[in-house]
């Protein structure tokens, strides 16, 4: 009776030889897709905290130039003669936004008659069309630009 061939096990030379680094080869790989999925990760993370930013900024320069509009209305200097220009001056004293305008009488709707409506004014009375422009800045140049346009209602011409 023969003896059937026995196969190797990991015990032998002959399977330890063919088993000689795999392991190695192996972890090495898990470590590389390991430390690319933790670059890539980190390098959204960035990008997202950068993007946030930017919006953040975006947002304050919005707010920056609705100030400028609010403060030139509220300056309530109207001039038919010639605009009148804020230069660049910040918010608040505790941040680097700025902002600025520029109120000019609109000579293509000029001076019209009082609109007819529930207001009894009378004769004499006309409506002078004037239009802001302001601008608001923040930080990574951030910029937004609003107009904003009005008329006043004073004595007339005629």
């Amino acid at each position: 009776m023969t003896t059937p061939d026995r196969l190797p096990t990991s015990s032998t030379p002959l399977a330890r030889a063919r088993q000689r680094g795999a392991a190695l080869v192996v972890g090495l790989l898990l470590l590389l897709v390991l430390t690319v999925l933790a670059i890539s990760g980190m390098t959204m993370a960035t990008l997202e905290l950068q993007m946030a930013g930017n919006y953040q900024f975006e947002e304050r320069a919005f707010q920056a130039a609705e100030a400028g509009v609010e403060r030139a209305i509220t300056a309530g200097v109207f001039n038919t003669n010639a605009p009148t220009v804020q230069a660049p001056v910040a918010v608040a004293a505790d941040n680097e936004d700025t902002l600025e305008y520029t109120v000019t009488f609109d000579d293509d709707n000029g001076v019209t008659p009082v609109p007819r409506g529930g207001y009894s004014l009378g004769s004499g009375f006309e409506a002078y069309h004037f239009e802001i422009e302001s601008t608001g800045n923040s930080r990574r140049g951030a910029e937004s630009v609003h107009e904003q346009s009005f008329y006043i209602v004073g004595p007339g011409g005629a």
